[in-house]
């Protein structure tokens, strides 16, 4: 039964949590996004860095922390 509420918040944490900043894992650029238009939608997300030329499915994120 623990383990079914703590699975519970952590649900509800990543629905309330805001959209954190994304970086390259390369090159740290901030210059990031979607490679393509269906990545997310129909196809696993793969990022794309304008920097560095990076492509691949992973990315850093920075969350603030909280007070």
């Amino acid at each position: 039964m623990k383990l079914l509420q703590d699975i519970r918040e952590v649900f509800k944490i990543l629905k309330h949590r805001r959209p954190s900043k994304i970086y390259c894992p390369r090159c740290g650029s901030a210059k990031i996004r979607l490679s393509h238009s269906l990545d997310y939608w129909l196809t696993p997300r793969r990022y794309l860095c304008d920097d560095c030329g990076y492509i691949g499915p992973i990315i850093m994120e920075l969350e603030k922390e909280e007070k």
